[in-house]
């Protein structure tokens, strides 16, 4: 063979060794940039884990057990955290025995809609870090991210029977970020107080809010229909993203807000909306169904008793107050009946907070829909209402399989009230989460108490 015809054939062979090389190169990289970022989705993984606890049988109760049912004289029966019965005359020979006669028992309360953590008490600036006003979509920003933990908010929480609570971003954006499910629980960082399995949320708001803020900057949105037409141009983006993603598509940099986004659309994260009037709740119902996500519930929704059928039909929770109304224009057709009307109609109700002092007391909010929806005729049992406060709520946030209901197999997150519940003179005797007595009325020695509580009490000559 002549040395020219050789070196050719070297030449290629050499050739087609570094393609194969650099093949083999790229592929590595590409696995290693996929090990990167699953390792950093864990970085934020929860890491919470329960309270020690003791077999424990709570006797002689009325209980509302938040799947319909009340139980007279009945039992709650406690153990590795879980509920293992619930009836009458249990038997708890190894169990530690509380007579809880005379008492009432519910499943813990869960507030669907907080903001603590994230705007804490103190109320300064300093600590306001619930909304990322800075641009009318902020999809890459977490909740969690600004919880700070040693709110006193969430310990005065439990004197109110919180046993978890979602923690969202505010809503002067058109999309917010993601929010966060807790457990009610003390800890260090919020990891720790990450509810177990539950799905990350996203944070839109429509009317008023985003309008009014991005409109006085002078910047779009301005109007109602210029939401709108943010929400559609962000889904835009967010499908566009997701199919390149899909496909492996080596040009797509990883996007924090296109990312948030394209998981609702795969349905990983779901859709906690604000919004208050019964029209704009069908539009946001109308962008939904052109993008195909699922709304999963609709937060404040003064009206959504006008189109409660809608809302069955789709379903999709309300999460409403009981009688806030009036404050600025879209909350002027509020009615204290909303809920009542909603739950008449066969949607999903919910009464929430979105207050620090307010989920202290979301039994007596439900009491007041109870007493309203009765002065016209409309009667919602005590059995029926408590599913507002822990059925429902599980539902709107993906945690219904293990928590909301007192049931066998699921999480021993327990109240015990003095009387019963929707009674303004009840109040709560009794906290378990996972099984552990977590709130004991009258005992400040057993109760969490924050460091930063325990830090003022003490500089104030308050610790005695």
């Amino acid at each position: 063979m002549p040395n020219n015809t050789l070196n050719g054939q070297i030449m290629k062979n050499l050739i087609a060794a570094l393609a194969v090389f650099f093949s083999l190169a790229l592929l590595s990289a590409c696995d290693a940039t996929k090990t990167e970022i699953a390792a950093s989705k864990d970085a934020y993984a929860g890491r919470y884990h329960a309270l020690p606890s003791k077999p424990t049988l709570l006797q002689g109760a009325t209980l509302l057990t938040g799947t319909g049912e009340i139980l007279e004289n009945a039992d709650v029966l406690i153990r590795d955290g879980k509920i293992e019965r619930v009836g009458k005359e249990l038997d708890g020979s190894d169990a530690v025995l509380v007579d809880v006669s005379g008492k009432w028992i519910t499943p813990g309360i869960i507030d669907v809609h907080s903001h603590l953590g994230v705007y804490p008490s103190p109320g300064i600036d300093a600590n306001s870090d619930g909304n990322e006003s800075t641009a009318p979509v902020t999809a890459e920003v977490w909740a969690e991210h600004s919880v700070w933990p040693q709110d006193p908010g969430f310990v005065a929480a439990l004197t109110g029977g919180i046993t978890s609570l979602q923690i969202l971003p505010g809503s002067a954006n058109l999309i917010g970020g993601r929010s966060i499910t807790l457990k009610n629980v003390p800890a260090r960082n919020v990891q720790s107080m990450k509810f177990p399995g539950a799905p990350y949320g996203l944070k839109m708001a429509c009317g008023e809010n985003p309008k009014r803020v991005y409109g006085s900057r002078g910047v779009a949105p301005s109007t109602r229909m210029g939401n709108v037409a943010g929400y559609r141009a962000a889904w835009i983006a967010a499908d566009d993203y997701r199919k390149k993603r899909a496909k492996g598509d080596e040009d797509t940099v990883r996007d924090l807000k296109l990312e948030t986004l394209a998981d609702v659309l795969d349905g990983k994260i779901l859709v906690h909306n604000h919004c208050y009037r019964a029209d704009e709740m069908s539009v946001m119902i109308d962008v939904a169904k052109e993008f195909g996500y699922k709304i999963t519930a609709f937060h404040h929704a003064v009206e959504a008793y006008k189109i409660a059928d809608l809302l069955a039909e789709n379903d999709i929770c309300a999460a409403v107050w009981s009688d806030w109304w009036g404050f600025k224009m879209e909350s002027y057709d509020g009615i204290r009946e909303n809920a009542a009307l909603l739950d008449n109609a066969g949607a999903c109700a919910i009464i929430h907070s979105d207050d620090d002092t307010g989920i202290q007391v979301l039994n007596q909010e439900a009491a007041k829909v109870m007493g309203a929806a009765a002065r016209v005729g409309i009667n919602i049992a005590p059995e029926r209402a408590i599913q507002w406060l822990t059925k429902n709520p599980a539902k709107a946030l993906g945690i219904e399989k293990v928590v909301g209901t007192l049931e066998p197999g699921k999480m021993a997150d327990v109240v015990v009230w003095s009387g019963n519940p929707f009674s303004v003179y009840s109040l709560v005797d009794d906290v378990f989460i996972d099984g552990a007595l977590i709130y004991e009325r009258g005992s400040p020695a057993h109760n969490p108490v924050t460091d930063f509580s325990l830090g003022n009490s003490a500089a104030t000559g308050g610790a005695q």
